[in-house]
This record gives C-alpha cells, sequence and structure tokens, in this order.
C-alpha cells in the first residue's frame, strides 16, 4: 500500500477550499429547499473554478484521484450541499468527457464546468441497483414501432412537467440511485440557471428549455436487427432513484441495446431533458439532496447520441464509478471530520455532573475511538487515491476497502456525535440532525457495503 502524507501546499489549499465553502457556498445552501436542485449553489461551484477541477481542459492531464478525493472531504466538512452539487456534476458528466464525441463535449462540458447546465447519470432502476447489468430499459430499434406511445405520462418533455403536481415517492433512507450500488460488483450528480443574488426561486424547477438543445437526427448505426442507419433508437423504460433528476439538463442514461447480452447489451446515451417522451417526478428521500424517478416513452436517440460504442455502455459507466468510487469514502471522511468537530466542541462547553462533558471517561473513550476511526478512514481514502494516480494494481480493492471503512465509519461517528450531544442534535436544523439525514445514504449508493464486502472478498483471491 502507497505510504502517505499531505504536503504543506496541499494542506494549504484544503484550508482554502474549506473557507470558501464556509463562507461563499453554505448561505447559498440554506436558501434552497432540501430535495430541489440548487442552480444559484451550482452557480457559484461554476463561478469559483471549482467545478474546473473535476475535468480536464484538452491537452491536460486527467483528474487527479487525489485531489478529486481533497476536494470533496473539503467541502464536506463545511458544506455537504456544495460537495453533493460539485459530485452529481462529475457522476453526470465524466461519461461525456470519458466517451464522448468533440461534439457531444463542446455541447455540454463548458456549460457544465461555469455552473449554468446541472448534469444526472441515469443507471438505477427499480429491478437494477446493485446488479445494474440486469437493466431493462430498452432501446429499440426505431423502425421497429410506429413513433411514441400515448398513455398517461404523455410525450410532453421533461421540461413541461418538473414543477407540476405529480405524485411524490415514498420515503426511503437513500441517496444518489439508492436502489443498490449501480454497478454490478464495481462503483456506482444549455445555460438555464441565474448567477445573481441566490434566492430560493432559484432551486425549483422550471418549465423552461433555455439551454436545453437537443438532437433527434444524425446519422444511425446498423444494429443486429437489420434496421436502417439513419433509424436510431426509442427508449423505453423507466429509471429511478437518480439524484438531480427529474430537473436536470441532461441525462447519461444506460439503456439495453441488445436482449439477453447481460453487461455486453447496454448502451451510454446522452439525452438531452427536452426530448419527446421524457418525463419524471421527484422523490421525497430521507437524503437531503434532489433525486427523482424518469419516464421513457419511447424517447428518440440517434448514433449522435451514443456515448462510446454501441453495447459498450456499462464500460462507460464502470469508468465513470471507478474513478469516483475512493472520493465517495473522502466525501464520508468530510463528514465524519464535521461530527468530530462538532462532538469536541461539545464535550468541551457542555456541563455535567460538576464538570465538562470531555473528564466523564465514558465520552473521553467515545470521542478517542471516534478520531481513531476517522483518522484511519481518512488514511485508507488517500492511500487508494494515490495508488489509482500512480496506477498501481489491485486498485479495485482498494477503492472498495476505502468506500466500504469510510462510509461506515461516517456513520458511527455520525451517530455517536448525536449521542454526545443528546436531544439538542435531533432538532430540526442542528448541524447532526443534517449530518444524520446525509450520512446513511452513502452507504447504499455507487456500490453498497455488502457489494463491497464482495468485491474485496473476490480480489483477495486474484
Amino acid at each position: 500500500m502507497t505510504a502517505f502524507a499531505l504536503d504543506p501546499q496541499q494542506r494549504e489549499w484544503c484550508a482554502t477550499l474549506r473557507a470558501i465553502a464556509a463562507e461563499q457556498l453554505r448561505p447559498l445552501a440554506a436558501r434552497c429547499d432540501p430535495g430541489r436542485v440548487n442552480r444559484p449553489l451550482v452557480a457559484a461551484l461554476g463561478e469559483s473554478g471549482l467545478l474546473r477541477r473535476l475535468f480536464p481542459l484538452d491537452g491536460q492531464a486527467p483528474v487527479r484521484a487525489l485531489d478529486l478525493c481533497l476536494l470533496r472531504e473539503s467541502l464536506a466538512r463545511e458544506c455537504t450541499q456544495a460537495e453533493t452539487a460539485l459530485a452529481l456534476q462529475g457522476l453526470g458528466c465524466y461519461p461525456v468527457v470519458q466517451s464522448g464525441t468533440p461534439e457531444q463535449r463542446a455541447r455540454w462540458l463548458p456549460e457544465v464546468v461555469a455552473g449554468r447546465a446541472v448534469a444526472a447519470f441515469a443507471l438505477s432502476e427499480p429491478g437494477a441497483g446493485s446488479d445494474a447489468a440486469a437493466l431493462t430499459l430498452a432501446a429499440e430499434p426505431a423502425g421497429a414501432r410506429s413513433g411514441p406511445r400515448g398513455g398517461p405520462r404523455g410525450s410532453a418533455g421533461l421540461a413541461g412537467r418538473v414543477g407540476r403536481d405529480h405524485p411524490v415517492g415514498g420515503v426511503a433512507a437513500g441517496g444518489e440511485e439508492a436502489g443498490g450500488a449501480d454497478e454490478n460488483g464495481a462503483g456506482d450528480t444549455g445555460p438555464v440557471g441565474s448567477t445573481g443574488p441566490a434566492g430560493l426561486a432559484g432551486c425549483v424547477g422550471r418549465t423552461g428549455t433555455a439551454g436545453r438543445v437537443g438532437r433527434t437526427d444524425g446519422p444511425g448505426r446498423a444494429q443486429s436487427t437489420g434496421v436502417s442507419r439513419a433509424a436510431g433508437w426509442r427508449l423505453t423504460g423507466e429509471k429511478c432513484w437518480i439524484s438531480n433528476a427529474p430537473e436536470a439538463d441532461f441525462y447519461t442514461v444506460f439503456a439495453r441495446t441488445t436482449p439477453g447480452a447481460g453487461s455486453r447489451g447496454i448502451t451510454a446515451f446522452l439525452v438531452p431533458a427536452d426530448r419527446p417522451g421524457l418525463t419524471g417526478e421527484h422523490l421525497d428521500m430521507l437524503s437531503p439532496h434532489p433525486i427523482g424517478r424518469l419516464f421513457f416513452d419511447a424517447v428518440p436517440v440517434t448514433r449522435a447520441d451514443v456515448l462510446g460504442e454501441v453495447d459498450a455502455g456499462f464500460q462507460v459507466a464502470m469508468r465513470t464509478l471507478n474513478l469516483l468510487r475512493p472520493s465517495v469514502g473522502a466525501f464520508a471522511v468530510g463528514m465524519a471530520r464535521s461530527a468530530l468537530d462538532l462532538a469536541l466542541a461539545h464535550a468541551k462547553e457542555r456541563t455535567a455532573f460538576g464538570g465538562p462533558l470531555k473528564d466523564l471517561q465514558a465520552v473521553a473513550h467515545q470521542l478517542a475511538e471516534m478520531a481513531t476511526r476517522t483518522e484511519a478512514a481518512q488514511l485508507l481514502v488517500y492511500a487508494a487515491a494515490s495508488a489509482h494516480d500512480a496506477g498501481e494494481s489491485g486498485i479495485a480493492r482498494r477503492s472498495a476497502m476505502a468506500k466500504l471503512l469510510a462510509t461506515e465509519t461516517a456513520q458511527y461517528v455520525v451517530d455517536a456525535a448525536v449521542q454526545i450531544h443528546g436531544a439538542r442534535a435531533l432538532e430540526r436544523g442542528h448541524p447532526l440532525e443534517h449530518l444524520y439525514r446525509e450520512v446513511r445514504a452513502p452507504r447504499i449508493y455507487e456500490g453498497a457495503t455488502e457489494v463491497q464486502r464482495t468485491i474485496i472478498a473476490k480480489e483477495l483471491y486474484r
């Protein structure tokens, strides 16, 4: 395992990131309703240059996994909403960066980096979470059907559906793609936003389609069915637990182009939100960030919308998730650090039984355990990211270990911090109340705890 320690420049950068999050981003986060895309916050991430740190510019080296971890940990320590908004931009847009055409990258990457467009990663389905290769969203050759179907969901573009009176899903303890891991044994958010003063109006869904420029023409690709090359496909089915849905401006959508082929029959498509037949609804989740369902009613896509190669979409998903999985651990470490800081301050200031809480052995030992586990998780995340950047072997095992330990540790530390604070930590609006809702989802998304253990066990025998 790579030995690791932060150098002075890295420590200074982390301190700068925490200051930006606390002073500039946290006030914007507080002005938005939970469960809605906070466009002023996303715009601020673009204006501050933080989104640019996610994506390599033309001719530049790829983003280092360690830098991504430091970025996510630092933001999470001060403002989980800002961290999540940034991470979801990376999750939704990295397939375009890694597998998109020059035209696709030119159309969307500048908008995402500037914070003007919101991206989403649409992999999970009601019956395909951890077992993502079992997804059933059908990409049917366009010539095989007469056109979009009618029905209760209609065929109006998604932009016309957001904000209407559609039913809200049931409460669940999930987060991004919470149906499972969004992967089968591997790792799982046009000008639209206001850049002026932030306000609640910037957080909710819109009915306009500015900046959502899609394409419904272009060259097709011959399929095994013999359908015309110019025909393309029609997407039919449902995606569920999709972060930033249904308010995103475009979606990386994974659909089945070859039935019965498992992971080898999946294709990734870049689908703008204004495509006919694409609708959605919000889900009311325990986690406070935006999550929803997407409905595809014969949504038209063409060869120009394909990311990578036809039937090679599973690899597109895995490349993105393998890069981001260690940084999910960094997000968890940031939350653990935040909870530990709150617990330390409270135990020092709160008096009980004739003295501060920190002098009670039970509390002192609890704080020591919290600090030790957090430090161990942080070092394992840093080591996994450093090994990834160095091109060392065993990355799958190391990344799985890092995510497993960090997310489980964060859950423990936040819960222990709540216990030390007592009932006040459960009051709505308390920082620990927010962390308590936020910390549960990372143990599920981008590779559930059980999936990570399976990966580790298999890798031990390679």
